[in-house]
């Protein structure tokens, strides 16, 4: 095992707060086998590379000799988060958040170690709280506290509504750090408030505080919004390797420092020396961001898959060649065929409607001839590749 100041290093390069001062060290200083919480609500059904920031610190911790705590949140993900959230959110039902964790919960394994992980479902304790244990926690927390909250204040000022159920979601997560007597707690920025809470919690439980970690929120591939399922801006980690490095080769120039950082693992003394190079003209952005694309697809499908992924962007971008691996799809047996369902049936379009409006923005290509009309003769489609945006590819047969 490394020496407490090897492992502070190694597990704060990609963190931006750690609470108390001091306090992480002191603990690493311990020589035990720290146990190192994570709370993951499953309200949507994939894992971004922006999810997968705070993932990668957790494993840091198990790398360094230390437990990880995963609490699968099946029982707060029907409470609902408030955080950073100008409206009461839309509750989810037990059924929509076992599915979503059913997609999930596989996805995370993978990305952790399994040896030293515990992964606990806080429906095990929550659920089982009866209305003495309720009043019991919320007695341990005041009003003026809760209304310490940013957000919180912003409605109230507002006068838009707040339900007691949000107020109640910050008591619960500290609940799970009580149920696993967590030493250290960590999360995304947004959910910095939250943590500080669960200390407060665990201490009039009569438990020694965790310690709060927080890692920043990656931007999205728009470059302006925090990388969310939701808006959209996202890549997921169950991309496939020749998407993955097409939709980082999307993103802006100057949000590459951070996705270094955090989406490829950079160091950070590399990714500081990029920050200059990007300002003093040294490093081309277009070549850095290849290097980019590489590192992030062979992260999780490996150096092969990144080299074959990006001979298959340079095949359609620079060479404008279809790829070699175009999937096929039975052509529909209607003539003519109707094309946006024909799309959607290959999985190539969301729905019907999303065909619909690419093709009537000219961004559908029979063998590179742009398509007008949404009903097309089947002889014109059967053996032809149809591109749909820039990426998007379907051959029918």
């Amino acid at each position: 095992m490394r020496s407490p100041d090897e492992q502070l290093a190694y597990l704060t390069e990609t963190v931006d707060t750690v609470l108390p001062e001091g306090e992480l060290l002191a603990k690493l200083q311990e020589g035990r086998p720290l146990r190192v919480k994570l709370g993951v609500d499953p309200t949507a059904p994939d894992v971004t590379l922006g999810w997968a920031v705070v993932f990668d610190l957790l494993r840091r911790f198990q790398e360094m000799g230390h437990v990880a705590v995963l609490i699968l949140g099946d029982f707060t993900a029907q409470v609902g988060d408030p955080s950073e959230r100008s409206e009461t959110r839309k509750r989810l039902t037990p059924e929509e958040v076992n599915a979503h964790a059913e997609r999930v919960l596989p996805v995370i394994e993978e990305l952790l170690a399994p040896e030293r992980l515990e992964i606990r479902p806080n429906s095990e304790w929550l659920a089982q709280m009866g209305m003495h244990d309720v009043l019991e926690l919320t007695s341990k927390m005041t009003v003026a506290r809760i209304m310490d909250r940013e957000d919180f204040a912003k409605r109230w000022a507002a006068h838009e509504p707040i339900s007691m159920i949000e107020f109640m979601y910050p008591l619960l997560q500290g609940m799970d750090s009580v149920a696993v007597e967590a030493d250290i707690e960590i999360g995304g920025a947004d959910q910095l408030w939250n943590l500080l809470v669960g200390r407060e919690i665990q201490e009039r439980y009569g438990q020694r505080p965790q310690t709060v970690m927080t890692v920043p929120l990656l931007v999205g591939t728009d470059g302006k919004r925090k990388m969310s399922q939701s808006l959209g801006n996202y890549i997921s980690v169950r991309d496939d390797a020749a998407d993955m490095f097409g939709k980082v080769m999307s993103i802006p120039d100057e949000v590459m420092p951070e996705w270094f950082l955090l989406a490829a693992g950079a160091p950070r003394s590399e990714v500081e020396s990029i920050r200059a190079g990007l300002a003093s003209g040294d490093l081309h952005p277009g070549a850095l961001k290849r290097e980019l694309a590489r590192r992030i697809v062979a992260r999780y499908h490996g150096d092969d898959a990144a080299d074959r992924a990006e001979q298959a962007f340079d095949r359609v971008f620079v060479q404008h060649e279809a790829p070699a691996d175009v999937p096929e799809h039975p052509l529909p047996a209607q003539d003519p065929v109707w094309l946006p369902a024909a799309l959607a049936e290959a999985g190539v379009v969301a729905s019907n409607s999303e065909a619909r409006r690419l093709i009537a923005q000219g961004a559908v290509r029979i063998e590179g001839e742009k398509i007008t009309d949404e009903r097309v003769p089947a002889d014109r489609l059967r053996g032809r590749i149809v591109k749909v945006g820039k990426r998007r590819f379907v051959r029918f047969v």
